[in-house]
């Protein structure tokens, strides 16, 4: 079966981890101890050979003693069975050896671990094992001096057959026990304390789990935030932190769609009842034109055309303020900020809006008392903005009142306001004002309807990180001001001649 949880994987990893440490332990512990047991024989046998040849006599005259030599393999083969010694020529061929005749596979040793072992190179040094085709086991050899002929060696072989049996029968016992006591020991104290250190990590892991999935399934209603440690903190507490950040920006983006929704059913129902006005009107002239088009004079068709014609410019307004706010809501608008002279673009504005403001029989008019800077910000944006205020303005202005754009500068900003003597907002209106197609229940004849021109603007300003001041109370009109960041070029303000002669009101 598959283990699902961390902790489990975690277990399983740690145990055979621990297995592995065990066994590669059981591995150096013999190889290192084989190693040490060889160094120590050979350096305790090292002069065995040298003294077997001396002490029994085995050289006299100069030549071997082949009585003294068969008397010495009997005599050690009885004393200490755990050797065996062979006899070699010059050439390596065994000549005689103390085992058995059917136990030896060789009839040559390799010299050269003799003539090292002679010269006193490092120890150990294995030489060939005549008991065996490949083995190789520590020595200790002698050269046997012979007049007239090239001498021949003593070889002794230190761990011979019967050491061999003892020692596996010791290492298959007592060795193997203690070894795999040690091991298991070793394995529960390790894989007991490496169980508890990750269940401590694994808890806290599982604890942030068990919020998240609930936080999940509750459809990212039921949130607890997990507590954050103070002092330092590791990768989970770090993990939690951005668990508890991210479900509160879910939570928060959740609101905002909900209001976003429910501003979209708002912008859906307020758009057919602005959409539904005109287009029934335009569709009630045009069907009177078609169906009493002979039986109405000129006069009539003209003015019947005329306020179709204003009904499907007010239509084609509508809808390209929707664009425009949809795209100032996706920010698909950039700034595009340039150096310009506010004031001019002020009469430019109050020039275009002439006409229409004297057809209303309300007075419009710049006010600017003293010389400004340059300001720096997106021109068109801005000229927009100055005519959805003065177009507000105008609708909620009687015949015989008056428009006033007021023009000063502020520390580095110039102050761009725009007061009428309309009807004024009240004040439960007035944190509704910038909202789409806002109808309240202030002094207006049919309730203050903002519609989308306030909406605009105020996403505009935002985009330039200014924000819109309104003061205003019922019958006694409204101010809408807002501020420019002024243009510094060189270290020196930029001012216009002509600053003066604008200040001078433009009366209409």
């Amino acid at each position: 079966m598959i283990p699902r949880t961390l902790f489990s994987k975690l277990a399983i990893t740690l145990g055979a981890l621990l297995m592995g440490i065990g066994l590669l332990y059981i591995l150096l512990s013999t190889s290192l101890s084989r190693h040490y047991q060889q160094v120590f024989l050979q350096n305790l046998n090292r002069d065995l050979a040298r003294n077997l040849i001396l002490d029994r006599n085995l050289v006299n005259g100069g030549r071997l003693d082949e009585a003294a030599l068969r008397e010495t393999f009997h005599h050690y083969m009885l004393v200490n069975p755990s050797i065996e010694i062979y006899l070699l020529d010059a050439n390596g061929r065994i000549v005689s050896y103390s085992a058995d005749p059917g136990d030896v596979k060789r009839r040559h040793v390799d010299l050269e671990p003799v003539r090292e072992f002679l010269s006193g190179h490092g120890f150990p040094l294995l030489g060939d094992d005549p008991r065996s085709h490949d083995r190789r086991k520590v020595f200790s050899a002698a050269p046997l001096p012979s007049a007239g002929r090239a001498p021949g060696y003593l070889y002794v072989v230190l761990r011979g057959e019967e050491y061999d049996r003892i020692e596996r029968l010791f290492q298959n016992d007592v060795l193997a026990r203690l070894s795999g006591a040690a091991v298991l020991a070793s394995l529960g104290v390790g894989l007991g304390v490496g169980l508890l250190l990750a269940r401590a990590l694994t808890r806290r892991l599982q604890r942030l789990s068990e919020l998240m999935n609930r936080f999940c399934d509750s459809g990212f209603d039921d949130y607890m935030p997990i507590d954050e440690r103070r002092g330092k903190a590791d990768e989970i507490d770090r993990l939690g932190r951005h668990y508890n950040h991210m479900a509160e920006r879910i939570r928060t983006q959740l609101e905002d769609l909900k209001r976003q929704d429910e501003v979209r059913r708002e912008l859906v129902a307020n758009v057919s009842h602005d959409l539904r006005t005109p287009l029934a009107a335009l569709q009630g002239y045009i069907e009177t034109l078609k169906i009493d088009a002979a039986d109405l004079s000129s006069e009539i068709r003209v003015q019947y055309l005329d306020i179709a014609l204003a009904h499907s410019r007010s239509l084609t307004r509508l809808v390209g303020e929707l664009f425009e706010l949809a795209k100032l809501d996706a920010r698909e608008i950039h700034l595009r900020p340039e150096p310009f002279s506010v004031a001019e673009l002020v009469q430019d504005v109050v020039l275009k809006f002439q006409l229409a403001a004297a057809e209303r029989g309300v007075r419009l008019a710049m006010e600017c008392g003293e010389p400004l800077p340059l300001v720096i910000a997106d021109i068109g944006l801005i000229e927009r903005v100055l005519e959805n205020f003065i177009g507000n303005a105008l609708r909620h202005t009687g015949q015989g009142g008056e428009i006033v754009l007021l023009l000063r500068r502020q520390d580095t900003n110039v102050e761009i306001g725009i007061r009428d003597d309309g009807d004024g907002i009240a004040p439960e209106d007035m944190p509704h004002i910038f909202s789409r197609f806002y109808r309240g229940g202030g002094q207006a004849r049919s309730g203050y309807h903002a519609g989308l021109g306030l909406a605009i603007a105020q996403r505009i300003m935002h985009l330039h990180g200014e924000a819109i001041e309104v003061v205003s109370r019922p019958g006694q009109g409204a101010l809408f001001r807002f501020r420019l960041s002024t243009w510094q070029a060189d270290g020196d303000r930029l001012r216009h001649e002509d600053a003066v002669a604008l200040s001078s009101a433009v009366s209409l």
